[in-house]
């Protein structure tokens, strides 16, 4: 029996293992949250496919993980595919599943949007164009429009989110998007989550902000529905192990705020090809 494997480069995925935790309490999960390298969302694309392989090999080879959630939209546009195509099926383990979080939001902005979606994310996630070429894919009469909100994710991991300074960052990147005349609007970060009502009100009733957490929620159990196989080789215990590449003690405190409670995390090393906890 395995566990689900949910990954990130730092805190941001807590926010998604919370809904994923909230909607499938009985399974198992392990997070991994690569803080010693965050952020990935400035990296080059073959630094952030090398830092996410290591770390979905140690999910699976350390851990035993049989399905692993992706739970960094930066990761997730640029080395999902490349994962699913070329490192699982050369692996020992080629029955086993990656999943990302990008793809569930892709699919219902999709089914919610009428005219324009507009996406905030990294830099990397908008320089990837994975939102644009996925939602065309869909919906190829859409608009699809772009904004890069680097500074917000420092803010977050600071905790000032509820400060003047963040609510104006908010607005300085919210408004280019809404002079756009949008409609749906995707937060492509997983940080982002922790602003959800901040967005909601600033995006006024006219846009339709994408719950993150909800959405990637019903996606795992739709899939899991439609995969009962994989469903019966998953552990239902209802625990959960967290660990990061950092300070953990560091990683807990901060971490708290993203998922809601607090928990003790391991440290553990994922460089090279092997994976060893301290």
């Amino acid at each position: 029996m395995a566990s689900i494997g949910v990954f990130d480069s730092g805190f941001g995925g807590l926010s998604i293992l919370k809904a994923l935790r909230r909607a499938l309490p009985q399974y198992d999960f392990v997070y991994l949250g690569d803080s010693r390298r965050n952020p990935y969302g400035s990296r080059s694309d073959e630094t952030i496919l090398e830092w996410t392989q290591e770390c979905v090999d140690f999910l699976m080879r350390q851990m035993g993980c049989s399905l692993i959630i992706v739970a960094c939209h930066t990761a997730s546009n640029v080395a999902l595919r490349s994962l699913q195509r070329d490192y699982l099926p050369k692996s020992p383990w080629p029955e086993r599943r990656i999943l990302g979080v990008t793809i569930p939001l892709i699919e219902a902005a999709c089914q919610t949007a009428r005219f324009r979606v507009g996406v905030l994310g990294t830099k990397t996630t908008c320089r990837s164009g994975g939102f644009i070429v996925e939602i065309h894919k869909r919906r190829p009469e859409l608009q699809v429009f772009q904004q890069a909100a680097p500074l917000l994710v420092g803010m977050i991991e600071e905790g000032l989110q509820k400060s003047p300074e963040c609510k104006r960052l908010l607005r300085r990147y919210l408004n280019p998007l809404k002079q756009k005349a949008i409609d749906t609007l995707i937060l492509g970060c997983t940080h982002f989550p922790l602003l959800f009502r901040d967005f909601c009100a600033k995006a006024g009733t006219s846009i339709k902000v994408m719950d993150s957490g909800v959405i990637v929620g019903q996606s795992l159990i739709d899939y899991l529905k439609r995969h009962p196989e994989m469903d019966e080789r998953l552990q239902k215990n209802g625990v959960c192990t967290y660990f990061t590449t950092d300070d953990p003690m560091n990683f807990a405190d901060q971490g708290r705020m993203f998922l809601g409670q607090s928990f003790v995390a391991n440290k553990v090393s994922v460089e090279g090809n092997f994976c060893a906890p301290f």
